[in-house]
Order: structure tokens, then sequence, then C-alpha cells
């Protein structure tokens, strides 16, 4: 009877650890809760809105996402990436990419097979937001922005960078 005890214990020890690492890998709760920002736009001289260098429309991929991302130029010659009406779903490990890699709504892997410039974590799953594109990158180069999934490797959603 206590060998048989004993493999419960380790039957269930082993249960509890595997659901601790899938809870802590998907974070589930993740699909019920929604994160909400809305940064101003960005200005230019006199006020108002910058140059626009290129912009698309996000399609979706792993997740319904949709919304603007545009590359704008500051009135100082900087780019920022400014996405609007943002709509997706919160996940874990989530994070802006600017990428040369062209938007395929049946291909949400791709997008770390080329370069990427990684802008941070993404702000909010919900809204509109700023990125600073850091000094030096070519915007000629880039040809869309993903709402990238770093623990699970997949695009939630993408938006081509077609020059204005």
């Amino acid at each position: 009877m206590s060998a048989r005890r004993s493999l419960f214990g380790v039957i269930a020890l082993c249960l509890v650890a595997a659901v601790a690492v899938g809870l802590y890998l998907f974070q589930p709760w993740r699909l019920f809760t929604t994160v909400t920002v809305d940064e101003a736009p960005v200005t230019a001289v006199g006020g108002g809105p910058p140059p626009v260098v290129a912009e698309g429309m996000f399609v979706s991929h792993e997740h319904s996402t949709s919304g603007t991302a545009q590359l704008q130029r500051t009135a100082e010659g900087t780019l920022v990436l400014r996405i609007t009406d943002l709509r997706t779903s919160d996940g874990p490990a989530l994070r802006v990419w600017l990428t040369d890699q062209q938007v395929d709504p049946g291909d949400w892997r791709n997008f770390d097979d080329g370069d990427h410039v990684d802008l941070g974590p993404l702000k909010g799953n919900e809204g509109n937001q700023n990125y600073e594109i850091p000094v030096g990158t070519d915007p000629a180069t880039m040809r869309s922005v993903s709402i990238w999934c770093e623990r699970f490797h997949v695009s939630f959603g993408a938006a081509p960078l077609i020059p204005a």
C-alpha cells in the first residue's frame, strides 16, 4: 500500500508542476484582460501632424488584430512609429517589431526570418501609442510592423509599411 501511495504522490507532484509550468508559459488569463493606452500624437513644428513616411493597416495573424501603423518624421528629424486604434489580444511577452519582411496574412511566423528592430514591449493591446525608432534605422529597409510574441515566436498581427 505504501508503494502505491508513493506512486500517487509522485504523479500528483508531476501534475502540479505541469500545471504551474503551463500557467507560466501560456498565461491564459490574458485572454480576458485589456490594457488600453491613449498616448498623444506626435506634433510637428507649428502644432500640426508630422509628415508620414510610410503607413499601413494591421492584418490578423495568430490573433484578431486591427489598427493603423504610421512611420512619422518629427520636427527634429527623428522617426516615430505611431499605432492608432489598435485592437489585439493581450498576451505574454508581446513586442513591437519593425521588420524587413512582407506581410502575408497566411504566414505569421516569418517576421523573425530576416532583420528586425525591436521597439520594446507593447504598451497596451488597445488604443494609440508611440514608439521611438532608433537613430540609424533606415525606413526604406523596414517593410512592416509586427506585434510579436517572443514566447511563442508568432505574430499576433502585422501592418505593411507602404511609402507615403
